[in-house]
């Protein structure tokens, strides 16, 4: 049989299988492609928020790259939670000598607003991170903390597009969920800009867009497509779980990822 495309995920765990690692691989698992994992930090987390976090080591997190790296190969990496400035700066090596498209979630809130980045680590994103990065997927919280940059309607999205292409990524992808109305995506090079519309659902249970977009990106790229290609279909695939997902717990649900087998 053969051998489907190998994606990445360098994140860290959610306890209650909505975000983090545990939505990056039922995302590659849903796309057709292999999902391997590099574990950089445990949480205790549930619908309502985030009650711990543990960052591992920075010995754990390169081993485990490297496990992975030298003998399976990787046509994509994704990362997501670093939590420290060690973190970044390691994993940032690691990329740089890594021949595959990288997508970085510059992962800084959990949905419910926990804080999931160390304020220390803020400059060894930008300025050792997300110059490894294909394509840089920041919120609007994210844009704000890396570049300074407050987004209040679809008008400000060319300069948050701006001031994070300034940081080193080759693709910028601004997400305006937060915003008002429709939701409306930019993605840009600097010379090109995709413009991502769908409509708003009325569904809370919303647990995992980011991760889940960042890694349906990191699956498309995995196989071939193009930047544009990748994030249209990713941003088609999020709508779809965003629509499908579902009631877990007390508080805020996760999409479903497997909408479409469903």
């Amino acid at each position: 049989m053969q051998t489907p495309p190998r994606v990445l995920t360098v994140a860290g765990s959610d306890s209650g299988g909505g975000a983090g690692i545990q939505a990056d691989l039922k995302t590659m698992l849903a796309l057709g492609v292999h999902g391997m994992s590099v574990l950089t930090a445990v949480t205790a987390q549930n619908s309502t928020g985030v009650q711990g976090a543990w960052e591992l080591p920075v010995e754990a997190v390169r081993a485990q790259y490297r496990s992975v790296v030298d003998d399976i190969g990787v046509q994509a990496v994704k990362t997501g939670m670093l939590a420290t400035a060690e973190l970044v700066e390691a994993v940032a090596e690691l990329l740089t000598a890594t021949d595959a498209p990288v997508v970085v979630d510059p992962v800084g809130v959990s949905k419910h607003g926990d804080p999931l980045l160390a304020q220390s680590a803020l400059a060894s994103v930008r300025t050792r991170l997300l110059p490894a990065a294909t394509v840089a997927t920041p919120n609007l919280d994210e844009v704000a903390q890396l570049t300074g940059v407050e987004v209040a309607g679809e008008e400000d999205l060319r300069e948050a597009a701006a001031a994070v292409l300034g940081l080193g990524p080759r693709w910028a992808l601004i997400k305006g969920g937060h915003l008002e109305g429709e939701a409306v995506d930019l993605l840009t090079d600097g010379s090109e800009e995709h413009w991502l519309r769908a409509p708003r659902l009325d569904n809370r249970h919303t647990h995992g867009t980011g991760c889940t977009l960042a890694s349906a990106v990191a699956a498309g790229l995995a196989t071939g497509l193009d930047v544009p290609e990748a994030v249209r279909r990713a941003k088609d695939y999020v709508t779809g779980a965003i629509a499908a997902g579902f009631a877990l717990g007390s508080g805020i649900g996760p999409v479903d990822h497997a909408w479409r087998q469903r």
